[in-house]
């Protein structure tokens, strides 16, 4: 039996230079939750948790540069900076001033977080789905990551296609096989859609799988995290799939808490039977939690 769906409706805006798409759901009147999805992802992500919010919210998610169905710059590389611009771009058209409440999921709880510690007078309160960070690099590494990147635009990724839009639900729950026919079936249509030979293509841009020419410094990330002032709830999978960035799960657990340790006023909540996707896995438990911590 198929489960209801709250229904969203789409808006484009523009968003430094680009046509951002947008997703709403709820009453426009009502408080605002801002989600920002992961990497490879689309707002629609956010389907199923929005789905068991018990009270009265609008929900905007707009889908980040280069996924889903907002405009890709046309650039060869990413710079993670712009993300944060786009978002201070979508808060100043939707909300021009005051604090908003501010969710992410993975590379949107990146961005999230950069931005409660850049902008804090701007986030209310900030919900953090697995947003980690990257390994901390050393000076050292810089000739070679360089190289690598310049190696690698020497010839540009490409994304795999799909037969059906049943070959594309097959291949999210392979990645994860918590994902349930139903659930895949809907996000496969949000993630993907059919070019002019039929075959289904994702909604990402091949240049997001470039390598970064930029190191990433986590010293900078943690002295952002330290300047936020809004309450701030993180919330991690216990069978998350992403401790292989940080090595082993014993040592990666113990970076990811000192790197927490810089946060000022946070609530932890470990997430049972799921995986890096917890939005997926527990949108009920999650939706709980979330309203819990917004409305305290």
């Amino acid at each position: 039996m198929s489960i209801a769906r709250l229904p969203s409706r789409s808006e484009f805006i523009q968003v430094r230079g680009l046509r951002y798409h947008v997703r709403h759901w709820g009453n426009e009147d009502a408080p605002l939750i801002v989600m920002l999805h992961g990497w490879m992802d689309v707002s629609a992500s956010f389907q199923f948790v929005v789905d068991h919010l018990q009270h009265d919210w609008h929900v905007i998610a707009p889908d980040l540069r280069g996924f889903g169905l907002t405009d890709t710059p046309g650039t060869d590389t990413y710079w993670f900076p712009d993300y944060l611009g786009d978002l201070d771009a979508v808060l100043q058209h939707y909300v021009p001033q005051g604090p908003v409440n501010l969710l992410g999921h993975s590379m949107g709880a990146n961005v999230a977080g950069l931005y409660a510690g850049t902008r804090p007078e701007r986030v209310r309160r900030l919900v953090n789905l697995e947003g980690f960070g990257l390994p901390a690099t050393h000076a050292e590494q810089a000739p070679g990551r360089y190289r690598q990147w310049l190696d690698e635009l020497r010839r540009p990724p490409s994304l795999r296609t799909y037969v059906s839009q049943a070959e594309v639900a097959a291949r999210l729950q392979k990645t994860n096989p918590r994902l349930s026919d139903e659930r895949a079936a809907f996000l496969s249509g949000c993630w993907a859609k059919q070019d002019s030979e039929g075959r289904w293509v994702i909604l990402g841009d091949p240049a997001h799988k470039q390598t970064s020419p930029l190191l990433f410094h986590v010293e900078e990330v943690m002295a952002c995290w330290r300047q936020i002032t809004a309450p701030v709830l993180w919330m991690q999978a216990d069978d998350t799939d992403v401790w292989h960035w940080m090595g082993p799960k014993e040592q990666a657990q113990a970076e990811i808490d000192r790197r927490l340790a810089h946060i000022p006023q946070l609530q932890k909540e470990m997430i049972t039977n799921a995986g890096h996707m917890l939005h997926h896995d527990q949108p009920e438990l999650l939706a709980s939690l979330i309203e819990d911590f917004l409305l305290r």
